[in-house]
Parts: C-alpha cells; structure tokens; sequence
C-alpha cells in the first residue's frame, strides 16, 4: 500500500521571530493554509515569542543553530549543514539580516524565495553600497517578493535587480475581524493610538512630543501599544512633556483588534516604514489617520487623507493631530474612506493566493500597477 506524500517542507529563516508585521503575516499565512506545507522556522537572534500567533494544529519545528554575529564563515558553513539535514523543499528569507542564509544557499542550491520588508535604523533608505551589491549577486536568480512599491524602486533603481525575478505581493488584511462598531474606553476625550514596536525607527518620541504640542492641555488622550528597549526612555519623555496622564503605554497586545475599536484616530511617527501592517488594522478598523509620509503610507490611504501624511517632523505632525482631533467629522469621514480603500486594495485572501503561488513556484513576474 503506497505510503501518503508527506507536505512540502518551508524554513522560514527571521532575523527575529518576535511579534511584528512581517511575522503576523507569515503566521496568518500559515494559519489560513494549514497543513499544506511543513514549516520550520528559525529567528537569528533566538527571539521566537511571535510562535503565540501560529494554529497549534499547523506541523512547525523550531531548528536549533547556534549564530554568531561577525562570524559570516562560520555562520555560513553552519546553515549550509543544517540545509542539508533538512532539505526543505523551499528555503524563505527575510530582509537582510538573514543574507548569509541566500549566501549559504548558493551552488547546489535550494528554491529559495527571498522577502525584503524594509530596513533598520541603519539602513533606512536601503542604500548602503555594499549590501546592495551583496543582494545584487547572491540573490540574482532566486525571486524576490515586495510588498511595497517604495521597495519595488530601490530594488530596480538602487539594487538593480532583475525585474523578472521580482514579485510585486501587498500585504492583505482581515477585513471581517475589524468591523463592527466602537468601542467603549475609560480615556478622556478623543483617543490617539499607536501600535508599534518601541525602538528607534518607529521614534515614538516624535509622536509624544506631537501630541503634546497638538493637545497641550486635554482632554484627548494617547495610547502607545507595543513593547521594547525604549520604553523606559519614552515614559521618561511623557513626563517631562507633562504628559504622563494622559498617555498609556499598553504593552504588547497579542491581539489588537479591540484596541483599535477604541481608539478616534491612529498616528504612526516612524522614520522608515514599508507597507506596515498596522496602517491596514487602522484603515480595516475604520479610523482616520495622522503619519509621517515614509514608504507606502500615502498611497495606502484614501486619497481624503492625504493632507494629514505629513513631512516626518514634531510640527508637521502636531498640525495633522490637532485637525483630527478637533473635528469629529472629519475623523468620520476619513475613517469611512479608509475602511472602503482597505476593502478595495487590500482583501487578504488575495494575499493569501499570491503568496501560495510564490511558495509553489508558479508566481510569475508581478509589478506595481
């Protein structure tokens, strides 16, 4: 009696596997498909707490392999014993801190698929020479899925990579688990709410010193959900501002739906952004929004909410807070805009398809429209 095909086996390999969009939309990948594929994934730096997000269902193990930073060699040598003891079918990298993963994947190789998202604090803008001349040759013939069309341009303009090995893939969004009406919250006044990673390139400094400005003395309110080595840093920051009252620094929130259901409006403050997921909650959920212009966001909003992407600075983003905060309509109509652009651009099972085409193999070029 023939045995049954065991599913394809993916590693995924993470510069980080902590809570953030990247892995969210992995794991609602993983979680939509289930047990299509096999999956093993592996985060550089040992952080694995997004796994809370994965179907308990799904077939994933978690490989041990020892990293270490500036050893590229031996890193090298190290991941290419691993790929040969488990030879996936398909070897999925992210960013650029899993680069010597592509590098140890050359020669006799695996199908790799290779994923930019966007960049750190010391890379912004993608444009360090010799990384770009790195992707430039170890990811020549592997295809390279984007989810923004800031990132399609620095990767044909700036990398010079081939457009035939590019995919063009959006991110997608539930747009069912954010409808339904507001909720009730215990703040005063108009509610602002953020929902990042606290670390430097989402410089939430930059959005305390904007509200306080914007809102000097109430009645609205300011919450921060998310987590990380600046906290300490910014609680200090809304203190000194004489803030401290009025804004709540939530922690991580495993699942942000409610919160979003709270809040009158949405800021984001970030000096690099791609296509950030949390920009699709707040426009699923309806809410206006108040953003420094980085990467896709203006394209993702509806065109009515232009105006308030403003220039990446305390005033110009302080000036976009305070409109929104004084108008309730306007708050309205722009949350009803944004909801309808999510709707239209942004459905995740569209998603959901395009990147089970590129895990298969059979997702062919893809450029912005």
């Amino acid at each position: 009696m023939p045995q049954p095909t065991r599913p394809p086996l993916i590693l995924h390999v993470f510069p980080a596997f902590a809570v953030g969009g990247v892995q969210a939309r992995f794991a609602a990948i993983a979680n939509h498909f289930g047990r299509r594929w096999r999956h093993a994934v592996i985060a550089m730096d040992g952080d694995l707490s997004c796994r809370e997000r994965l179907d308990p269902a799904l077939h994933v193990e978690f490989p041990s392999v020892t990293v270490r930073k500036g050893n590229t060699l031996g890193n090298v040598l190290r991941f290419r014993r691993l790929l040969r003891r488990l030879r996936p079918d398909l070897l999925v990298t992210s960013n650029w801190g899993s680069i010597e993963w592509a590098i140890a994947n050359l020669g006799p190789a695996v199908r790799q698929v290779h994923v930019e998202d966007g960049f750190g604090p010391d890379d912004r803008g993608g444009r360090l020479p010799r990384r770009a001349r790195l992707r430039r040759i170890v990811l020549r013939r592997r295809t390279v899925v984007l989810p923004s069309r800031t990132l399609w341009e620095i990767a044909t303009g700036v990398w010079r990579m081939d457009p035939r090995h590019l995919r063009y893939v959006p991110n997608g969004i539930d747009l069912a688990r954010f409808a339904g009406p507001r909720q009730p919250n215990g703040w005063a006044g108009p509610v602002v709410g953020t929902v990042a990673a606290l670390r430097p390139e989402k410089n939430i400094a930059r959005l305390l010193r904007a509200f306080a400005l914007a809102a000097p003395n109430g009645p609205a309110s300011l919450v921060i959900a998310g987590d990380g080595p600046e906290r300490p840093a910014l609680e200090g920051l809304a203190r000194e501002l004489g803030i401290s009252g009025r804004v709540s620094f939530a922690g991580h929130v495993a699942d942000p739906v409610g919160l979003f259901k709270q809040l009158d409006l949405f800021a984001m403050s970030s000096d690099t952004e791609q296509m950030p997921l949390s920009l699709l909650e707040a426009m699923a959920a309806g809410l206006p929004v108040a953003a420094t212009d980085v990467g896709d966001t203006r394209s993702m909003l509806a065109a009515s909410n232009a105006p308030f992407v403003t220039a990446p600075n305390d005033g110009a983003l302080a000036a976009g807070l305070r409109a929104l905060l004084e108008q309730a309509w306007l708050r309205g109509a722009l949350g009803a805009a944004n909801r309808a652009k999510a709707e239209r651009d942004f459905n995740q099972d569209a998603m959901f398809q395009a990147w089970a085409a590129a895990f298969d193999g059979t997702l062919g070029p893809v450029q912005p429209g």
